[in-house]
């Protein structure tokens, strides 16, 4: 049965209070009756105003289907750089949902909002639903969040995903794996963004550790 990939090398980030993460988007074991799949978003409509310097019919249009659902409780900073971040990082969480649900590992709306190693375990991750004939389905929250806009120009965001009500679904039998809720229904995310020519924060890091403490209700 169909296991959500999360963890391949462990890394510090001091950024992160020196938590150890693990790459997300990996092809780890996939024992049965193991991890639910996850999402990003309250219902359709983004948590913060869109990057100024791309209008909004510039952006890839998401939909999901209607069994797909988000409480995203991130909240707006009323700075409008750290909101962009914030709608942007949501986004991508939304386009990489609609890939697998649409079973295209090579999605242009995910794309749109990711680069570099991001990209790629977005693609290895829709790829590993799409070798399973599933999708996600159920409800995710999103919550915890924590910005940084460093000296550089990138941005630190670290926030926390409740998996609890969030399952896999599989395609072909519409047979939902709805699991027990344990510790490791949990996730703390850590990436780093960066604005591109086109105003757009793109994920270009994004690591995970399941099970973490910050993250526990």
């Amino acid at each position: 049965m169909y296991r959500r990939p999360t963890a391949l090398t462990a890394i510090i980030l001091t950024t992160v209070a020196a938590l150890t993460l693990s790459a997300c988007g990996g092809d780890d074991d996939i024992p049965e009756g193991k991890d639910k799949i996850a999402g990003a978003e309250t219902g359709n409509e983004p948590s913060a105003s869109p990057s100024k310097s791309v209008q909004a019919t510039d952006r890839p249009k998401i939909e999901l289907p209607t069994d797909v659902t988000y409480d995203f409780q991130w909240k707006k900073t009323g700075d409008q750089e750290k909101d962009a971040v914030l709608n942007d990082a949501e986004q991508r969480i939304r386009a990489v949902d609609m890939a697998i649900a649409e079973q295209d590992a090579l999605h242009e709306a995910y794309r749109f909002y990711s680069e570099g190693s991001a990209a790629a375990g977005s693609q290895s991750y829709i790829q590993d639903f799409i070798d399973h004939k599933a999708r996600t389905t159920g409800l995710t929250r999103y919550y915890n969040e924590s910005l940084t806009i460093r000296d550089d120009g990138t941005a630190a965001l670290v926030y926390c995903e409740d998996q609890s009500k969030a399952y896999n679904k599989f395609l072909e039998t519409g047979k939902v794996d709805v699991t027990p809720v344990t510790k490791n229904s949990y996730v703390v995310y850590a990436g780093t963004l960066r604005k591109n020519k086109n105003g757009v924060w793109v994920t270009e890091t994004l690591t995970s550790q399941r099970g973490s403490e910050k993250c526990q209700p």
